[in-house]
Formats: C-alpha cells, structure tokens, sequence
C-alpha cells in the first residue's frame, strides 16, 4: 500500500525531531554474528517503494528535520539509493551514509562525492582474520582500500571500531586507521539487539537512554521506533499516518517515558557521545 497523498505536512507542523535513520534495506553482503537488526545477504529492501521514501524525505524536511542518515543493511544495495540520497540533498538536508565499504560501484563514489554528504563505516581490527571473522566475510581487504580512498577523495569520514569484547585490538585498529589518514574515529562495543543479543529478548535497558529525543528511525516497512536500536518499539507506520503526527504523537512520547525509566534516563556522562551508527553528534551509538 502506498503512502497516501495526503499524509504530507506542513512547514508549520514542526516537530522536535532533527535526525531520521532510514533504514532503507535488510540486504547486505556480509552476516555480521552481531548485527543489531539481523540483516544479511537474504535480508530484503522491504515493502517501502521509492515513492514512500520520497514522500519521508519531503515530509521529514517540512516539519523541522535536517539530518538524515542512510542506513541498513548495506544501504548502498537499494536500488533507488542514489535518487534518495539526492532527493534529500536537494531538500537542504545533511545526509551521512552508514556503509560497510566492502562493494562501493562508479555511482557511489559519485554519490559520495556529493556535497554535504558524508560517510561512516564499521571497523573491527587491523589483522584481516579478525575484522573477517566479525563480518562472516572475506571483507577486511576491500573495506580498508575503500576507506583509503574515501579519505584521498577529501570524503568526510568517520569509522567506528567496534570492540567485540574478545581481544580484538582497538588501539591497533585506531593507530592502523590513522596511518590510513582516518580522522574522526571512536571505539564502541557489541550491542545485545537483533543477533547481537545471542537469543535474548531485546531489552530497553541495555538502550542509552536518549533514544527518541530529537531522533527516530523508520524501517523498511515503514514502522517508526525512536531509535534504530528499539525497532521493536513501533510507535506508528508512515505507511498510514503523517511522519509529523507519529514523530509528536502519544505513542512515542509514551515509549520514551519507557525507555527513560528503563535505561536510567539516559543522561550519564558514562554513555558514548553517540550512536554508532548515529550522524555526528546525536548522542547515540547503533550498528554493527
């Protein structure tokens, strides 16, 4: 079902949320054991059609959004990325890419080079059989020579190496990322979502508190979460009601007051910065 006409907003209808996750895909190239949402090679691009996501992109920039991150999956496997990616430039949006950097085609390096877009990725270790077993994947190679060349073309970049917990060497990974010429890095760890949790139930206290404060997510099939880590938590499909009245609404309000309770408010000065994937500065860290 595709997205109503008249689920549009208004300049007026502000909300107080500045960044979107748009999950675009489920579909990757790798079969991370810790993917926050379980995506892999037989993930799919859902049920959202390039007109939905259109429609997100045009209300998202009406009601007070300005960043916006692609994410997934590997986003850059949708077929309609690069139209997405422009169409919200055009709104006057920034835009990051969370990429694995592990299959980057001609278009995507355009794409890339876009003003106002940058890039982030995931990095775990600078010996290629430990980065390799993480990703499930021989991936270690052709993510380090993309992220070479990412820097070289003058793409703003951010890596963040995850620690798994299992000895892997984040102060290697870092000193090998900056000989790389790799700015702006920050060391996470495993978050128990999706196969992550190894099993588990998610849990909204293993969350960081902040989800949904000034930030939410939208999945492939359209469902809203306040953050890409709390994709259990449908507060409202953009399938069926304006992202402005799902974004303002009861429901999220609701899972917020939750996930605050849970998570201990989610103001520690222990918590990272931000989300992994999360665009620079939002407080909250996602993905693999």
């Amino acid at each position: 079902m595709p997205v109503q006409k008249n689920l549009g907003t208004t300049s007026a209808e502000k909300t107080a949320t500045r960044l979107l996750w748009l999950d675009l895909t489920r579909k990757c190239q790798l079969n991370c054991a810790h993917c926050y949402n379980a995506s892999g090679p037989a993930g799919t691009h859902g049920t959202m059609s390039r007109k939905d996501w259109i429609s997100v992109l045009d209300q998202a920039a009406a009601c007070g959004v300005r960043d916006i991150q692609f994410i997934g999956g590997e986003p850059t496997m949708h077929p309609d990325f690069a139209d997405l990616v422009d169409h919200a430039l055009a709104l006057g949006l920034d835009v990051e890419v969370f990429s694995n950097l592990v299959h980057v085609s001609s278009k995507c390096w355009e794409v890339f080079q876009r003003k106002g877009l940058s890039l982030a990725t995931s990095y775990y270790s600078h010996r290629a059989e430990e980065h390799d077993a993480m990703t499930d994947r021989r991936s270690h190679n052709r993510t380090r020579i993309n992220i070479q060349r990412a820097v070289g073309l003058g793409i703003p970049l951010r890596v963040g190496i995850i620690d798994s917990g299992e000895g892997l060497g984040a102060v290697e990974a870092r000193q090998d990322l900056e000989a790389l010429g790799v700015r702006e890095l920050r060391v996470d760890h495993v978050r128990p979502f999706g196969r992550g949790s190894q099993g588990q139930a998610p849990d909204m206290a293993n969350l960081c508190g902040r989800c949904g404060t000034g930030r939410a997510a939208i999945s492939p099939t359209g469902e809203v979460s306040p953050c890409v880590f709390s994709a259990w938590m449908n507060v409202g499909s953009v399938m069926s009601t304006p992202l402005a009245t799902i974004l303002s609404g009861d429901a999220m309000e609701r899972a917020n007051s939750s996930i605050r309770a849970a998570a201990g408010g989610g103001d520690d000065d222990d918590n990272d910065d931000e989300c992994s994937p999360g665009y620079p500065g939002s407080e909250c860290t996602p993905r693999n």
